[in-house]
């Protein structure tokens, strides 16, 4: 007989749902108008007709698996709803956004994730029209499953520094694929390690003697009849991981491994069949417009991680009660009309709200950078086809930094919201745990971050060069160039706010940031140009001035969305608020650089983290409404803890009665490890009259 909870009991007064509805209720603007906003109406159309399908699934439906079970049951779980994914996609015939939809909902990395993201865009963007027909007309069929083997063991963000081989043998007409180190062995590649019979494989290619570095190849690794390894591969799964278990991720050694002169992947650079001659791409500059559109996403999608982690947080310390303000006690009407004094609700202390507001801030500061990035990317993608490179390398160094920058925001918060739920928080029932597991690689693939702010800083030193000698004027100029040139102007500019109100204004705030990047990129030209220091000694500087830039971009995004738009009059007021209280935060988390820089002075950094505590006073009414804007299903968020309705305790017991160990009164294990040692002092029992044993 499985474990219950007496069921007449509630939790103590006020009731979640009372509390939550009185939050809504308090709301200074409808968060129904700010969603349409957010997605837009065909988007949440799209979305509540795909979860519709999802939840009334029979594979799909149910997630309570996911909390209780090991990487075994859960990854053989995972492929069912991998395949079940791809079925629903052709009966229903989604596109991509749709099925895109679909798994952001279902919520779980599967076997087949690389399969759409990496394996048929590589193919689609680099290959030829033979090719796409060959290869990638099955993938989208599904007949064949493929992923993308970039990085090794001993290698992953130096992409040059890559060993596996691909040497063509013209007699052949064949690729000879070799591993030649450990280290050359294929590491970390999800869905290799039990599902693809495929792979784009970044190899060395190399022909009539010369290293042309690494290029990509498609590349069968196991027979489509029985799935087996094909002769000269050896391939299988690297093991559990911190999280993402229900993706294989792989490895695969090659030992004299031939492919086919057509698995050269050749829409840009090609080897001639009979020759080996190599033949180089047209504009090696064409790839960067497709990392400017991932990592787009990439900030996009950090977006809703911080929200969708806020929301729990909010949810739950709006219903949660803990100690009792002496000042200022909490007191409620009971349904007989009666008031009674309650503890104080976890959200209303200020250092909880210190430190969740701000990750809101955060959300809907990726949202606005996120769009523009998706705005420039496109406006670049029509200067490009004109044969006009000149926005793509200012685009291709911010793109780098907020990848970095987002991601270790987004990650960040996950953590800092599981904490301020307390003990609770640590219970994968809070919806935190997995979801911080799966969502921390993201500050390591697609470019580490720490890696990535070089890329970023160096295009900025070689801006503010340009700028200092002439090559660089207002006609020519990028964002970039803009505030570089503002700052050589005056480079010995003050903040000129005198009161805590001025800190209100956008201008301001906005100006700061810029002075703040241009000081940090000028110093650091100096210490390079001037001072001779070593790049690798300038390293933490360049990470600070990566994000310093990228923390600017998002300041000014954010500045212009809701400063300068069409927003009804309530819902501007409210997202003018955030946007302060994220310049605010921002400022007084990184107020050494803005005290370095003497644009601000000390008592300047105290006004503003008075302002911070009083711009946390201001939202406060409208933070439940400003993570509902967000508008995660419950089907999606999987939490007790952040529940739409607010009854966090019930869901709590429920899920605990579902624990398998709570499937029996006396656990498997109790008769085989328990019970003998118990049984040694059985003569001191005595047995009452209800024939229970007691000493």
């Amino acid at each position: 007989m499985a474990v219950q909870f007496p069921k007449h009991l509630k939790p103590i007064e006020p009731q979640g749902p009372t509390v939550l509805k009185q939050e809504r209720n308090k709301a200074t603007f409808n968060s129904k108008d700010l969603t349409k906003f957010i997605y837009g109406e065909e988007y949440l159309k799209s979305r509540d007709s795909i979860l519709q399908i999802l939840q009334a699934d029979p594979i799909l439906g149910d997630k309570s698996h996911r909390y209780y079970n090991g990487r075994d049951v859960r990854f053989k779980k995972s492929l069912a709803s991998a395949r079940r994914l791809a079925e629903l996609t052709r009966i229903h015939k989604w596109n991509d956004q749709e099925f895109g939809i679909a798994e952001f909902l279902f919520d779980e990395p599967s076997a087949f994730r690389l399969h759409r993201s990496m394996f048929m865009p590589t193919i689609a963007n680099q290959g030829t029209d033979e090719q796409k027909k060959l290869y990638l007309e099955p993938a989208i069929r599904h007949e064949i499953i493929g992923c993308y083997a970039q990085t090794e063991l001993g290698h992953g963000s130096n992409v040059r520094g890559l060993e596996t081989t691909a040497t063509y043998q013209p007699e052949t007409q064949t690729f000879v694929f070799n591993s030649p180190t450990l280290t050359s062995s294929k590491w970390w590649i999800g869905g290799l390690g039990v599902a693809a019979n495929h792979a784009i494989v970044m190899a060395r290619l190399i022909s009539q003697g010369k290293d042309h570095g690494p290029h990509p190849f498609i590349v069968q690794i196991r027979n489509l009849e029985n799935h087996e390894p094909l002769d000269g591969i050896t391939v299988g799964d690297i093991g559990p991981k911190f999280g993402f278990n229900t993706v294989d991720n792989g490895f695969i050694l090659f030992n004299n491994f031939h492919v086919p002169h057509i698995a050269f992947l050749a829409r840009y650079s090609s080897i001639d069949k009979v020759t080996g001659e190599y033949k180089t791409p047209p504009n090696a500059k064409l790839a960067y417009g497709t990392m400017v559109f991932v990592r787009a996403n990439i900030v996009l999608e950090s977006r809703v991680v911080l929200a969708r982690a806020a929301t729990i947080a909010i949810r739950y310390s709006a219903i949660r009660s803990q100690g009792s303000d002496a000042g200022n006690p909490k007191k409620i009407t009971l349904s007989d009309g009666s008031i009674k004094t309650v503890e104080t609700p976890v959200l209303d202390y200020t250092m909880q709200q210190y430190r969740l507001f701000p990750i809101i801030a955060q959300a809907y500061a990726c949202h606005f950078t996120g769009q523009e990035m998706h705005r420039m990317y496109y406006e670049n993608q029509e200067k490009m086809a004109q044969g006009d490179f000149s926005y793509l390398a200012d685009l291709h160094a911010s793109s780098s930094g907020l990848k970095s920058l987002t991601t270790t925001l987004a990650v960040n918060a996950i953590e800092e919201c599981r904490r301020a739920c307390g003990g609770h928080g640590y219970s994968l029932f809070s919806g935190l745990g997995q979801f911080y597991q799966d969502y921390l690689p993201k500050v390591t693939w697609e470019g580490d971050n720490y890696l990535l702010t070089q890329q970023t800083a160096r295009y900025l030193l070689k801006t503010m060069r340009s700028v200092r000698a002439g090559k660089i004027s207002q006609k020519n100029s990028t964002f970039s160039s803009e505030y570089i040139l503002e700052y050589l102007s005056n480079s010995q500019a003050k903040c000129p706010f005198t009161s805590e109100q001025d800190l209100s204004n956008p201008e301001i705030l906005l100006s700061a940031f810029k002075f703040r990047a241009a000081f940090l990129i000028d110093k650091a030209v100096h210490a390079i140009d001037v001072d001779q220091i070593s790049w690798n000694d300038m390293l933490v500087d360049i990470f600070r001035i990566s994000r310093a830039h990228c923390q600017l971009l998002m300041v000014s995004n954010f500045i212009q969305s809701v400063f300068n738009s069409n927003l009804s009059e309530k819902m501007g007021l409210v997202l003018q608020r955030v946007a302060v209280l994220f310049c605010l935060s921002t400022l007084d988390q990184e107020a050494a650089d803005f005290l370095t820089s003497g644009y601000l002075l000390p008592d300047q950094a105290i006004m503003v983290k008075k302002q911070l505590i009083q711009i946390l006073k201001t939202i406060r009414p409208d933070v439940v409404a400003l993570v509902d804007v967000f508008d995660f299903p419950d089907y999606l968020l999987n939490s007790a803890l952040g529940e739409n309705e607010g009854n966090v305790y019930e869901k709590m017991v429920d899920m605990a009665e579902k624990e398998p160990i709570n499937q029996s009164k006396v656990a498997e294990g109790y008769q085989e490890y328990i019970r003998p040692l118990i049984h040694e002092g059985k003569a001191n029992w005595t047995i009452d009259q209800n024939g229970i044993a007691r000493l």
